[in-house]
């Protein structure tokens, strides 16, 4: 990967998780913590893997992203304000009642949300029916599910990964995000879906686990999911929760709190600054 394609990137990044924070601070409520641990997943997807048209984003032959861990919506918003599907004047209203930009996806009110979620679990069934309607239909475009490790301790996930293996979906591209933390503690004390890799692949995925930090990582593992046949792939990353805020990474109690202003405006001088930096590099 080029350096100046890995800046860009990373100043993509930051901004997703900007946003992340001052809708969060708006609202009053909300889930930063996971959305920040996904953000550069989002600014990777969004500005690489994903074939979208922010003037069409209805556009039949688009890519599909299904954001089965819902509550991280604030992530998913920033991408698209980023890539220009609405303004980030949006954002400011998230949560609120009325507001386009509500605590989870909504497909009939977002542009560029494809399926609204919300109910752990479910994404990646809806994320299973798109890629085999790809296939019932001859179609080249492909379907990403990303996922929270403490989602896939819900026993609907399995069936769908037995049903995606069984059907050969090798358009389906499920994305872990391996934070190891959930609402009440690490994902050992609450109920342990480790090893997560082995599970995957006892299923029938092709697994590949990566730095979620990593955009050299991810280049590389997107592009072997594309290249593999005959089976679906799964990339579990290692990423870290509340990721680019000091006092939020690592900490569960970040999990569904909103900062308040103070916070917000640490959080935001923060960011700032390591965009300030990568621009000057």
């Amino acid at each position: 990967m080029e350096d100046s394609l890995k800046k860009q990137l990373s100043i993509t990044a930051a901004r997703i998780r900007q946003y992340v924070i001052e809708g969060t601070c708006c609202a009053k409520s909300g889930h930063p913590g996971g959305s920040l641990s996904v953000a550069d997943l989002m600014a990777y997807l969004y500005f690489v893997e994903l074939h979208v048209d922010p003037q069409n984003p209805r556009w039949p032959d688009r890519d599909r992203l299904v954001l089965s861990k819902g509550h991280t919506a604030p992530a998913l918003y920033g991408a698209l304000v980023l890539k220009g599907f609405f303004s980030d004047e949006e954002i400011k209203t998230l949560r609120h009642t009325g507001a386009m930009l509500q605590g989870h996806p909504d497909m009939k009110g977002t542009p560029g949300v494809d399926m609204s979620t919300g109910s752990l679990g479910q994404g990646i069934s809806a994320a299973v029916g798109m890629a085999l309607a790809a296939k019932l239909d001859g179609a080249s475009w492909r379907t990403y599910a990303v996922m929270g490790d403490g989602e896939i301790e819900e026993g609907q996930v399995w069936e769908a990964a037995m049903f995606a293996s069984h059907k050969k979906l090798d358009n389906l591209c499920v994305i872990v995000d391996n934070n190891n933390l959930q609402i009440d503690g690490t994902l050992e004390e609450v109920n342990s879906p480790y090893p997560i890799p082995e599970k995957f692949a006892a299923f029938g995925f092709h697994v590949l686990e990566i730095d979620g930090s990593s955009f050299e990582q991810m280049e590389s593992a997107f592009r072997e999911a594309r290249e593999t046949k005959g089976r679906p792939t799964a990339i579990v990353m290692k990423t870290v929760k509340g990721k680019g805020v000091s006092f939020m990474e690592n900490q569960v109690g970040w999990h569904g709190s909103a900062p308040n202003r103070e916070q917000a405006d640490q959080a935001l001088a923060e960011l700032d600054a390591v965009i300030r930096q990568l621009q000057a590099e």
